[in-house]
């Protein structure tokens, strides 16, 4: 595995540019990935200066989930072991979270890398992009999708999305209130970028405060995965 980083962070004009850099394996999740994922999010947490996040996959792709190279390998590295519990604090990071966080889906998020965008308060998709929580056909639970679902979306579009497990299309996304916007397939990391700095310019970091207010009355859901 490559020694450059696996996620990347950089600071403008109030925004955390938040990248997923594998783009050589399509943004696919391993256990460094998400534990520099975690302390971008805790940087964003703790950072004054940020006001909103970004984030979007290097290469033109979001997220292809889980590298099975590494999980399914005969000698897989030590973290694949403990990459439940990872993957939890990454998400747990994710949700404690104060800023707005708006995501860019470029190409496709699918099973984990659909819950990083089901993570996100809002998510500018591409027309011919897709998200796909897929777990079903695995039999596999999808417990961190399940959660963001659980908190942003009712009981119908989670049956939808987690029961069918098919790939939905950024249109359809933003039927199910899942998407805020479908655009372009060129233009989602722009318009994304553009609604981050919006967000990001707001006076008195208003933004953080009405994310507060909008959460406020929410349960974690993600104490009873601990």
């Amino acid at each position: 595995m490559s020694s450059e980083s696996e996620v990347l962070s950089v600071v403008s004009d109030g925004v955390l540019t938040i990248t997923l850099n594998r783009p050589e394996r399509r943004n696919a999740l391993t256990g460094p990935l998400a534990e520099q994922l975690r302390q971008a999010f805790d940087r964003a947490s703790g950072d004054d200066t940020v006001q909103a996040v970004l984030l979007h996959g290097a290469g033109g792709a979001f997220c292809s989930g889980l590298d099975l190279k590494y999980f399914q390998a005969e000698s897989p590295p030590s973290w694949v072991e403990d990459f439940s519990s990872l993957w939890l604090a990454t998400h747990r990071a994710i949700f404690g979270c104060r800023k707005p966080i708006v995501g860019a889906l470029e190409r496709y998020a699918i099973n984990g890398g659909a819950s990083l965008a089901l993570a996100c308060d809002l998510l500018v998709v591409g027309e011919k992009a897709f998200l796909q929580v897929g777990e079903i056909h695995m039999g596999m639970h999808a417990p961190m999708n399940l959660a963001w679902l659980r908190l942003r979306h009712p009981e119908s579009t989670a049956a939808r999305l987690a029961l069918v497990g098919d790939r939905l299309p950024g249109p359809k996304l933003v039927e199910l209130g899942v998407a805020t916007e479908s655009v372009a397939d060129d233009d989602v990391l722009e318009r994304a970028r553009e609604t981050a700095m919006m967000i990001g310019k707001a006076p008195n970091g208003v933004g953080a405060r009405l994310k507060t207010t909008i959460r406020s009355g929410s349960d974690d859901p993600f104490v009873q995965l601990s």
